[in-house]
């Protein structure tokens, strides 16, 4: 059963800052550092540790992370495919019971901040860090010269605790963002879902499309997906369900070309099911809960309205049958 992250209402108060200069807390913080892309079940065992220890010290917790990630500057790499967007991540990290985010714009100058600079100024100066949670392996500052032995000799000058992430804990992390990208490339949700802890979810526009599955009795709402470095799961059919204003709607999903229609470009079609509203600009999430079947090209039009009406008996079938939150 998929343990979907829930929301306390004690955990409502994650402030968000977009630059390291706009954090102003003048006590102690308990610090991590990182992408934390996914958010998922390695990521949340390290969060709730920090916050469970800071809480016990009369801390407050911050996470810096960066955008745009750091290889998009520096590598110029446009292949990096990351499972959450920014305002994705940010969502999920509100239910982790960190009190600040702060989102500081990645670029080649604060690239070329020296280790001790950054643990000085920012650490230190800054957040004033009373402990830093972090992994065996992290590297920082210019040239990635920074490393946890630094970081050690650093402590004793500055006055701060160390806290290293177990090797196992970070391999964890690292093994299940991999499991996670490798299974939604391999279109298996359940597998995706199941190390998230949530329901992989894509966010977007809703935009005008060539009105085709109204034409054929399967009306869609085709998804704008702005974020270009989005990871897109493996084209296909999806179960997938959305809260559209107060409603939890169900329906399927198309990700592909459209053969049938010799379609040329990728698009993000969802058929709502026993819903008729517009919703043409509207910015919707759809979770996607289970995959039905690969894209084909069928001989004709008719071949494809049958096969769609078959995929609809099979994605209410798991719905009614599935223990959905």
């Amino acid at each position: 059963m998929l343990n979907v992250v829930t929301l306390p209402t004690q955990f409502l108060k994650l402030i968000t800052l977009n630059n390291i200069s706009e954090f102003k807390e003048d006590e102690g913080t308990f610090v991590t550092i990182g992408t934390f892309d996914g958010v998922h079940f390695g990521h949340q065992r390290i969060l709730e540790k920090l916050v469970s220890d800071a809480k016990e010290a009369g801390k407050k917790t911050l996470l810096l992370t960066f955008f745009p990630h750091p290889r998009m500057v520096l590598q110029k790499d446009n292949s990096l495919e990351l499972i959450n967007t920014i305002e994705e991540r940010k969502t999920l990290l509100e239910k982790t019971g960190l009190d600040y985010l702060i989102i500081h714009p990645f670029s080649r100058e604060f690239s070329r901040l020296t280790a001790l600079a950054f643990v000085r100024d920012i650490l230190v100066n800054q957040f004033h860090v009373s402990k830093l949670c972090i992994g065996y392996d992290h590297h920082f500052g210019k040239n990635r010269e920074g490393n946890i032995d630094q970081l050690r000799e650093y402590q004793g000058l500055y006055d701060f605790e160390i806290e290293e992430i177990a090797a196992q804990d970070i391999d964890d992390v690292s093994v299940s963002s991999t499991k996670i990208r490798r299974a939604l490339a391999e279109g298996n949700i359940a597998t995706a879902n199941k190390y998230l802890g949530y329901h992989f979810m894509i966010n977007g526009k809703v935009v005008n499309g060539k009105q085709l599955g109204g034409k054929i009795g399967f009306p869609t709402a085709n998804i704008d997906v702005e974020e270009t470095y989005k990871l897109i799961p493996k084209t296909g059919v999806y179960v997938v369900k959305s809260m559209l204003g107060s409603k939890t709607v169900y329906g399927m999903m198309n990700i592909g070309k459209r053969p049938t229609v010799d379609g040329k470009h990728q698009t993000i079609e969802v058929h709502f099911f026993d819903f008729n509203q517009d919703l043409y600009n509207q910015n919707i999430r759809v979770e996607l809960l289970y995959f039905l079947r690969d894209e084909h090209k069928f001989d004709s039009v008719d071949a494809l309205i049958s096969q769609l009406k078959k995929d609809e008996i099979t994605a209410r079938d798991f719905i009614a049958n599935s223990n959905l939150l």
